[in-house]
């Protein structure tokens, strides 16, 4: 008879432990599927006016060949080469990989676009890579006349930082380098909170260079949870600093429970809905309540039911 409080004691948990496996749980808010921009970036001549200058190439990620262990490699590939063009000229073909332009490295097409914007030169020292071979070739940047065209103002990360960065070449230790400027901050943004605001550079996420603004939206949609924290490394305009963000989380929500008969509810954001059965015997439940937006209705013993509701009132033709 004495062991009985512990037999009592010992069940407590294993019964506490079968009632959460009967509880789900999903984001509070809804938090919509995210299509990433178009990784190769057409620089075919007259085919971005808002370019000052060009190069007449059409670029992509530098993709290993590996069916098996797909990666991104430094520099972009060449997929096409504009007839006649500054690229052309320079003896640049399809499938060559550029890895620098001028001492910059270029591990993203971003980066060769906003050298094209930016850039007032016209000779361009571009290292080359050909098969095992890699090699130097100055090509000379054609002009651009101005345009109302459309023009890319940004890059946008919507949910994990809530954000549009822009990709801009720096300067720092004397080497050229490409980062993501914070151009737009949105409603519940968590960089301000860490002490991040418009016109900040970010260098490195996870002690991880970037190549571009497109390349830290990527890694954050692709490599981070909703609510993780991750480090920034941030230059402000006079120093280098590495600050922790915490990325925006929707909050948690519970979206069902189901304890065989005795309770049954189930919630919904997308249509907003909910059920809730109690004493449920398969031919008739003493109590079901179920909403769909405002329509809401009560069934007791399946014999009395209460609807509410809301409509519409419409004139109609007489006939």
């Amino acid at each position: 008879m004495k062991t009985l409080p512990f037999l009592k004691l010992s069940i407590l948990p294993i019964v506490l432990a079968q009632l959460a496996a009967c509880v789900s749980y999903e984001p509070a808010i809804l938090t919509p599927a995210i299509t990433l921009s178009v990784e190769d970036v057409s620089l075919i001549e007259d085919s971005n006016q808002s370019l000052r200058i060009d190069f007449g190439l059409e670029l992509g990620l530098n993709e290993s060949d590996s069916l098996f262990n797909v990666e991104v490699l430094p520099g972009v590939r060449v997929r096409n080469v504009a007839a006649n063009g500054a690229a052309d000229s320079a003896g640049i073909q399809i499938g060559d990989i550029i890895l620098a332009i001028d001492g910059t490295d270029t591990n993203h097409p971003d980066t060769i676009e906003a050298i094209q914007q930016t850039s007032d030169n016209s000779n361009f020292e571009f290292t080359v890579q050909r098969n095992t071979t890699v090699f130097a070739a100055t090509v000379v940047g054609r002009s651009i006349s101005s345009s109302n065209g459309p023009e890319e103002l940004y890059r946008i990360d919507p949910i994990a930082t809530r954000a549009g960065y822009r990709t801009e070449l720096l300067s720092l230790d004397n080497s050229g380098t490409a980062a993501a400027r914070v151009i737009e901050l949105f409603p519940d943004s968590p960089l301000p909170a860490a002490g991040i605001g418009i016109d900040d550079v970010i260098l490195r996420l996870n002690g991880i260079t970037l190549n571009s603004a497109q390349d830290l939206v990527t890694r954050i949609i692709r490599e981070h949870e909703l609510g993780e924290e991750v480090a920034f490394t941030v230059y402000n305009g006079d120093e280098v600093a590495e600050t922790t963000v915490q990325l925006w989380d929707p909050g948690r929500r519970i979206s069902r429970i189901n304890v065989g008969p005795v309770l049954q509810y189930e919630s919904s954001l997308s249509p907003s809905s909910e059920s809730f059965s109690l004493l449920d015997f398969w031919l008739f439940a003493v109590y079901n309540y179920s909403r769909i937006d405002g329509e809401r209705s009560h069934s007791i013993l399946g014999l009395f039911n209460i609807s509410s509701d809301f409509g519409e009132l419409t004139e109609l033709e007489n006939q």
